[in-house]
C-alpha cells in the first residue's frame, strides 16, 4: 500500500513548489535568496501535509482524513507565514497572508491537477 508514497509525495512537492513559485513570482517575488526561501519552505511542510494525512486515511477512514488536511493546510499557512516573517525581504504583502495565498493557490489547482494525473 505504500508502494507509491514516495511517487506521491515527489510529485505533489514538485507541483507545490512549482504553483507556489509562479504565483510567487506574479505577486512580486525577485529576490532570489527570497525564491529560494519559497523552494525550502514547501521542503519542510509540503511532505508533512501529503504524508499525514495518507497515513490517517489508510488507519482511520475518509473523514478523519479530510479533517486532517483542513488542519495541517491551516498549521503550513501559519509556519510558513511565521519563516516568511523572518527570512523574506519581500514585504509588499503581510508573510500570513503572502502564505495564505500561495496555499490557496497551489491547494485550489492542485485539486484540479489531480482530477486528471
Amino acid at each position: 500500500m505504500f508502494d507509491n508514497m514516495p511517487l506521491i509525495m515527489a510529485r505533489c512537492l514538485i507541483l507545490t513548489i512549482v504553483i507556489e513559485l509562479i504565483f510567487a513570482i506574479i505577486l512580486g517575488i525577485r529576490d532570489k535568496k527570497d525564491i529560494l526561501n519559497v523552494i525550502l519552505v514547501q521542503v519542510l511542510t509540503n511532505p508533512i501535509v501529503v504524508t499525514v494525512p495518507y497515513l490517517i486515511y489508510i488507519e482511520f477512514g475518509y473523514i478523519p482524513y479530510k479533517a486532517s488536511i483542513y488542519i495541517l493546510e491551516v498549521l503550513a499557512v501559519l509556519i510558513e507565514g511565521f519563516v516568511y516573517s523572518k527570512t523574506l525581504k519581500y514585504k509588499k504583502i503581510n508573510p500570513y497572508l503572502f502564505s495564505f495565498l500561495l496555499n490557496l493557490f497551489s491547494y485550489s489547482l492542485g485539486l484540479v491537477i489531480n482530477k486528471f494525473l
